[in-house]
């Protein structure tokens, strides 16, 4: 191949790659999900028992029901008359946003509207970890502080209340999955500005933990 080519073929797979990501934009589309089912499950103590880090996972797709129930049970609204959320946070900032990684799109979890909203079009979840598992899991969480909710506390308390609030969450999602049969690990083992720059984050969010949820691996 001569030389001179080079450079033409280069923007030609350029512009391939963003006719494509423009395409896959405009075929993420906002998600209503169905209403959570608060009632029932597995009891408390027996759920405790049950929780484990798993790190197989099969396949199959979470059904919406179970994803909705899932993201209520990680921080979804409780009271409504509040805003009060299923986990705690600092001040009540709720300063943790959570996004969702999955074959098609990474979208924003909006609790108030029970909707996903699509942020990147496309196939990150490779990039929420580097176990080799994330990339074939049906759904990984990324917990992300929002700093800019944070004014009122120093740098070294923000730091602290994030990591504990995600972790408040990340134990609803445990508890969740106990009950429900689902297989899940989180995760600090992961590439965060690689991760943050690939989802446009703004330089005052903070990608602090990653959890993987699925079904269970055979």
């Amino acid at each position: 191949m001569k030389r001179h080519m080079i450079p033409a073929i280069s923007i030609v797979l350029a512009a391939l790659y963003v006719y494509s990501a423009v395409c896959c934009a405009q075929e993420a589309k906002s998600v209503r999900l169905p209403d959570p089912v608060t009632e029932g499950g597995t009891p408390l103590m027996q759920a405790l028992k049950q929780r484990k880090s798993t790190r197989e996972f099969g396949p199959k797709e979470l059904p919406p029901q179970v994803l909705a129930n899932l993201l209520w049970a990680a921080y979804g609204i409780n009271r409504p008359a509040s805003g009060g959320r299923t986990a705690p946070s600092t001040m009540d900032m709720q300063e943790i946003d959570i996004y969702v990684a999955k074959a098609d799109a990474v979208y924003l979890f909006d609790a108030k509207a029970n909707t996903l909203t699509p942020v990147v079009a496309g196939d990150l979840r490779s990039l929420t970890g580097l176990q080799p598992f994330v990339k074939d899991a049906p759904v990984n969480l990324v917990y992300v502080a929002d700093t800019s909710r944070m004014t009122r506390l120093s740098a070294d308390s923000a730091e602290l209340s994030a990591a504990c609030d995600t972790g408040f969450i990340s134990q609803n999602v445990y508890l969740f999955c106990a009950s429900e049969g689902l297989a899940t690990v989180v995760r600090g083992w992961l590439d965060k500005p690689a991760l943050a720059h690939a989802m446009k984050l703004r330089p005052e969010q903070k990608v602090i933990l990653a959890q993987t949820v699925g079904y269970p691996g055979k």
